[in-house]
């Protein structure tokens, strides 16, 4: 029967029938101007397999994958412990999640990975002759692959890809000396960005090195003792003891000390959650909103401020134009989620209880943004982790932490000059970053365009 002589319908071959659903129907035809290609005339699926309960005293290096690195190394397991075959991965294959290959979860094996073992979950392919692995590799990630990835999964409620249903996507093909051209070009921006993103990573460590060195700080924060001693703790610090609490001498905050500044108690200089009533204002006042996701990890500012009314601030953390937001809860204030609150709206806010609220109250003595930068170098936050209460699953550091802590403090001008610079090599970090995440968008651009139409 003649296909085209009805246009509205499909003929599925009944060996297909397993693998065919309306997306499939309507599933988008490649454009290159390459050759198109089935990628089931390219690949070899590979099953080779070791039983490493065959060999209980051998240790196993067994790989993972994941939708960000790729393949990597990821754990060392005892032969004992193994209870299946796993798959042998070799240089050069490539291995996926077919539940996750949908969000990019494939990896190309190369000779950065030291481990050659994988969970038979996992697909495991090699390229043939015509088709270079990293080129494939490459094309996989690319968001118009990841669009014919979706349309050839199976599945109602856990979508998956498999082998066979992997081949029968069709793929634009350059000759090989081509596809080396089209992967280094690719490779050299990702090489740039890689660049600009250690820079970047060089100058944060840079920020840390500063502080301790314009300040003349030591960190006198004792080792963790193994040795059990009888120790009596005040009444007013029993919610907050423990044996880590014991171990680690932390009834000071003392854990800085410079050397040629003087020291003063956190608690002397700022406010920690002042009192902000806004009742009296009418209900209608337009102001800031910033949930917790609206401050930024990596960078420490507002990122994505939100429009709210003072009417629906009830129950919420409160603040001020100027004052200092610090997150108290973990993760969040271990990755340095701090920001100083800027450009509100009608010079007000209010947001995720887990922020401190931190206000200047000697406005001669201490240049704020200084205290800022400080609050978020790694010294500060890594000892204040030692000081979380709560359950493991939401810790906080007290206010009693900030209140007293002792911090180095120069005279107004050299806090300025130090925020200063600070600001400086935070704006070079920003710039970086930006200019690698353009850098790699751009490489992925340029590859989908050479390739589709």
């Amino acid at each position: 029967m003649n296909n085209s002589a009805f246009s509205y319908l499909n003929f599925i071959h009944f060996s297909q029938l397993n693998l065919w659903d309306f997306k499939r129907y309507i599933s988008k035809v490649v454009s290159s101007k390459y050759p198109i290609v089935k990628l089931a005339t390219l690949i070899n699926e590979e099953n080779r397999k070791i039983k490493p309960f065959e060999f209980p005293e051998e240790k196993f290096e067994i790989l993972g994958v994941n939708n960000k690195t790729g393949l990597f190394d990821a754990y060392i397991e005892d032969g004992n412990k193994i209870n299946q075959p796993y798959k042998i991965v070799e240089n050069g294959f490539l291995a996926y999640n077919p539940y996750r290959i949908n969000v990019g979860s494939i990896g190309l094996k190369t000779k950065e990975q030291k481990y050659k073992y994988i969970s038979p979950a996992y697909v495991v392919f090699s390229c043939k002759k015509d088709l270079l692995p990293e080129f494939l590799y490459i094309l996989f990630r690319t968001d118009k692959f990841n669009e014919l990835i979706r349309e050839n999964t199976t599945g109602s409620v856990r979508q998956t890809l498999s082998f066979s249903s992997m081949g029968q996507i069709q793929i634009p093909l350059p000759l090989l000396e081509k596809q080396k051209e089209i992967v280094d070009r690719y490779n050299e921006k990702i090489k740039l960005a890689e660049e600009q993103e250690k820079e970047a990573q060089n100058l944060e460590e840079m920020i840390e090195q500063y502080i301790c060195s314009e300040l003349k700080i030591v960190n006198t924060s004792p080792k963790v003792s193994n040795e059990f001693k009888i120790s009596f703790v005040n009444y007013k610090d029993l919610s907050r003891w423990g044996v880590e609490f014991l171990k680690n001498n932390l009834s000071s905050k003392d854990f800085l000390k410079s050397l040629v500044y003087p020291m003063k108690k956190l608690g002397t200089l700022v406010a920690i959650n002042p009192d902000n009533d806004f009742s009296k204002l009418d209900e209608n006042l337009e102001m800031t909103f910033l949930p917790m996701a609206s401050i930024s990890d990596k960078f420490g500012e507002i990122v994505n401020a939100e429009k709210g009314k003072n009417g629906d601030s009830n129950g919420y953390t409160k603040f001020k134009e100027g004052d200092l937001l610090w997150a108290k809860i973990t993760p969040c204030m271990q990755n340095g989620k701090s920001a100083i609150a800027k450009n509100l709206i009608n010079n007000r806010g209010y947001g995720s209880t887990e922020f401190y609220v931190i206000r200047n109250k000697n406005e001669n003595e201490l240049y704020f943004d200084y205290i800022y930068h400080l609050l978020r170098t790694k010294i500060i936050r890594e000892t204040a982790t030692k000081y979380f209460t709560g359950s493991s699953g939401q810790q906080r550091v007290p206010k009693s932490f900030l209140e007293n802590l002792s911090i180095p403090l120069p005279d107004f001008y050299k806090q300025k000059q130090i925020s200063d610079e600070l600001y400086k090599i935070k704006h070079k970090i920003k710039e970086l970053t930006y200019t690698a995440e353009q850098n790699r968008q751009l490489a992925q651009e340029e590859f989908e365009k050479e390739l589709f139409e």
